[in-house]
């Protein structure tokens, strides 16, 4: 145990007095959290729509006053005047504005008549996520548009009411999850991964085969040391990212106790599964070009960032072996639903089983010789 200890010793030792590498493997994951969180899932605001009104009867202007109170409240878009149809399409092309609404002649004449009254609306789908905004105010317009003006006593329609669980989620706050687990992997793989196969190549590990210390112990100081290190990562980046987040559940006992859960297997499994990729490596350039491949492979089909529901077939066989995958569900049950112990326990024992099936495996794999 104490040249065990002497290994985690020395690693932690040679950490600690790198303040920039701990640094920069926690950098990444807090812009992304920053810049991704602001920047992606949120709500649509200030589309410009063209608004070319041919009908300027009394259910145009019922239109246009619809239209008005989408500006003033949730201020999805705003609408510009048109007065050529083929303008307002041309500018949709050209993109300077992102949709045209065209309200036909005769339009007040066909509502009163019950005569198949429309409203055409042009929209540029290359951007699919502007004009699935645009597209669901609109029809959330038009329905609105139809309602009666004295409602039937007998109810006609079935209504759906939705009743949502848990409050607003921003997306920084579901992206949090990720975050810290990105962390974790980046502190693995620059303070596990690399600096191993660099002391390999630099003759550390060369010092260590002429000591007594034993293949078991090596592998356990190191990987200890390497798990240290990232739970340390994960610890900061969970307290900070909940703070800028505005994430308040840390602050409760159990929920503390199930993330440092989280954080230990998760540590566990990526220390580990990284250990199985290296253990046989000895270009220290290999890791490096390998960071981006694993960064895409692993991180992505995880669901950290869109559902693993809307992947392919192939895609989600990756989520299902992908160690990232259990993290991030199981950082998301506690930080944004509360879940408890029972909410993830599936995940802790995937990850825990996962990185000691991993370190038995490579084990046998790591050479005590040159």
């Amino acid at each position: 145990m104490n040249r065990m200890f002497a290994i985690i010793e020395r690693e932690m030792r040679k950490f600690f007095r790198s303040p920039v590498l701990m640094i920069m493997s926690m950098m990444l994951p807090i812009v992304q959290l920053v810049i991704l969180g602001h920047a992606l899932g949120g709500h649509i605001k200030g589309a410009r729509v063209a608004l070319v009104d041919q009908d300027h009867g009394p259910q145009a202007v019922k239109v246009k006053e619809a239209f008005d109170t989408v500006a003033v409240n949730v201020a999805t878009f705003v609408t510009i005047p048109y007065n050529d149809e083929h303008q307002a399409r041309e500018d949709v092309r050209t993109g300077k504005v992102d949709a045209a609404v065209i309200i036909p002649p005769q339009f007040s004449r066909r509502v009163y008549a019950k005569n198949d009254a429309r409203i055409g609306l042009v929209v540029d789908n290359t951007d699919q996520v502007m004009s699935g905004a645009i597209e669901s105010e609109m029809q959330s317009l038009v329905d609105a548009l139809n309602q009666p003006e004295i409602p039937d006593r007998v109810v006609k329609n079935i209504a759906l009411r939705i009743v949502e669980i848990y409050p607003y989620v921003e997306y920084m706050k579901y992206l949090l999850s990720g975050s810290i687990a990105l962390a974790m992997y980046i502190s693995v793989m620059i303070g596990g991964g690399m600096l191993y196969i660099d002391d390999k190549a630099r003759g550390v590990h060369e010092g260590y085969l002429v000591t007594p210390i034993s293949k078991l112990e090596l592998v356990m100081g190191l990987n200890v040391a390497g798990a240290i290190k990232a739970v340390l990562s994960g610890i900061s980046l969970t307290i900070i990212g909940s703070l800028m987040a505005g994430i308040g559940v840390i602050f409760h006992l159990d929920a503390m106790f199930e993330l440092l859960l989280l954080i230990l297997g998760t540590s566990i499994a990526f220390n580990g599964m990284m250990f199985l990729m290296m253990v046989r490596v000895d270009d220290p350039l290999v890791p490096r070009a390998m960071f981006g491949v694993l960064n895409t492979l692993l991180f992505f089909p995880s669901g950290a960032i869109s559902p693993i529901a809307q992947f392919p077939g192939w895609l989600r066989w990756i989520a299902v072996i992908d160690p990232f995958t259990y993290a991030i569900h199981g950082f998301k049950s506690i930080l944004l639903k509360d879940g408890g112990l029972i909410s993830i326990q599936t995940d802790l024992a995937f990850l825990f089983l996962f990185g000691f099936g991993t370190l038995f495996i490579a084990t046998p794999l790591f050479k005590r010789t040159l």
